[in-house]
């Protein structure tokens, strides 16, 4: 079957080791469902995995791929909850908990095999393409926000970096939830697109905030990391879930947490049952993933070199013809 996979890592070139070709179609095994794979979106995530981040040279090739709606073998219309292992469903005892295409193949291929606990039904308000874009970023986002953040509606919201997967689903999720939700980006067009999705205002990185917010959506990491506490009222919360500017931010603003009683919460992903409620809340709200732009899987380079670039505004999509 044709797919995108890691064929070399390479830290510094990552796309270097991204190649396009015919991979082995998944085994039959007890458990396990494959899925004819209509839609896949990529990640961050996956220029991690190229970089070597969690996938090292002994498990390669490697099809990448975290996120993925399709059909299963009775014909359901399905998304997939990309953790694999978190409570032991479909793998051994002492498995570690993992995402696609660090242990198992990933989405990025014609079909994918994961276990049947990790198959969740696509409601029937979502496109396969809305629904591929939900396991990972929006996921992430939801429990970031709902979760982990204590906010209700009402509350404000910083989120830092618009254009990304996770920061463009937090803005339209807060806003669905009735919070207060603001941005920044370094892009003019993307403050702007930020507005245009529910933000009350964006700003420029750094730049003063109109208030103090209850809370701080983090994915960039150092760059934004002293704005981000600096911006949160005493007793706020900062939840971090991504360091894509680096993880060692120059000033930690310890004496800042302390004395004004900060939060600082780590999130990662989401659990089956998140992902169910997202699906729920997207269906019953009308909410849909920010689609930046759907492409033939036989040009995904052209989506991984975009979104490489921070060119992107929201999920690039890739079909498996």
């Amino acid at each position: 079957m044709f797919a995108a996979y890691a064929a070399r890592i390479d830290p510094d070139q990552p796309l270097d080791g991204l190649q396009l070709g015919e991979r082995p179609a998944p085994e039959d095994r007890p458990g396990w469902t494959t899925i004819t794979v209509k839609a896949a979106s990529l990640n961050h995530h996956d220029l991690w995995s190229l970089r070597g981040v969690g996938l090292p040279e002994g498990r390669l090739p490697m099809i990448l791929g975290c996120d993925a709606a399709g059909i299963d073998a009775e014909g359901n219309e399905v998304v997939l909850h990309s953790v694999i292992g978190q409570t032991g469903h479909g793998v051994g005892p002492t498995e570690p908990r993992s995402i696609l295409t660090e242990r198992y193949q990933g989405t990025f291929a014609e079909q994918v095999s994961v276990p049947t606990w990790n198959v969740l039904p696509k409601p029937r308000e979502l496109t396969f393409e809305q629904a591929a874009c939900l396991p990972t970023a929006w996921l992430t986002a939801y429990r970031m926000l709902f979760t982990n953040a204590g906010v209700r509606p009402g509350d404000s919201v910083l989120v830092q970096g618009a254009g990304g997967g996770v920061a463009t689903a937090a803005i339209v999720l807060g806003k669905a939830a009735g919070l207060r939700m603001y941005a920044t980006s370094r892009d003019e067009t993307k403050r702007a697109r930020a507005v245009e999705l529910g933000a009350v205002d964006a700003f420029e990185p750094g730049a003063r905030l109109p208030h103090r917010v209850d809370a701080v959506m983090e994915t960039v990491g150092a760059a934004t990391w002293s704005h981000s506490i600096k911006s949160l009222r005493p007793g706020g919360t900062l939840v971090i879930s991504g360091a894509t500017s680096g993880d060692r931010p120059s000033h930690a603003e310890l004496t800042r947490v302390f004395f004004l009683e900060l939060k600082i919460v780590g999130s990662t992903m989401g659990s089956r049952d998140e992902l169910q409620a997202l699906l729920n809340f997207c269906a019953a709200t009308g909410v849909r993933p920010v689609i930046d732009e759907v492409l033939p899987l036989e040009r995904a380079r052209e989506g991984f070199e975009r979104m490489a670039d921070g060119g992107v505004f929201g999920k690039v999509v890739l079909t498996p013809s």
